[in-house]
């Protein structure tokens, strides 16, 4: 007998082509009313309560070109260089979220899809402000927080 996180993720796999054609619609950092993927984000602290926020990020794919100098007369071996930055996307993904609500805490965050150009993440976020929020954070103290209110 299935679960019911088991119909979510076929029902996910299934409709995949059409949500990639939303997804490439959306900004590249928005606020969504419940998360793509629940058995994924219920794993990682996520809670259907008051206080707990998904963002879903778009991270562009692969390194970036930087252009180090101008052409001279020589070979330019070294011109342009491929930077990649030291950090993963998903990490990127939670820092972009971050600065976007600086209010809200980084709870935890997962990979939702990809395409040729774009990765999505969904970043599960908390309010330390909220009374609910709060409750939950004493109990499960392994959350890293930078800021809770007394």
């Amino acid at each position: 007998m299935k679960s019911v996180y088991n119909y979510i993720k076929e029902n996910f796999l299934k409709n995949l082509k059409e949500r990639l054609i939303e997804l490439r619609k959306q900004p590249s950092i928005i606020r969504v009313e419940k998360p793509f993927l629940l058995n994924r984000a219920r794993a990682l602290g996520y809670k259907a309560k008051q206080g707990f926020v998904v963002v879903r990020v778009r991270i562009r794919k692969g390194g970036r070109k930087v252009k180090l100098r101008a052409r001279g007369g020589r070979k330019p071996l070294k011109a342009g260089l491929f930077y990649t930055p030291g950090k993963s996307l998903k990490e990127i993904a939670e820092g972009r979220a971050k600065k976007k609500f600086p209010n809200l805490e980084v709870i935890n965050s997962y990979y939702v899809a990809e395409d040729g150009k774009y990765k999505w993440f969904e970043v599960i976020m908390i309010d330390p402000y909220n009374p609910v929020a709060k409750s939950y954070l004493k109990k499960h103290p392994l959350i890293k927080q930078k800021r809770i209110p007394e």
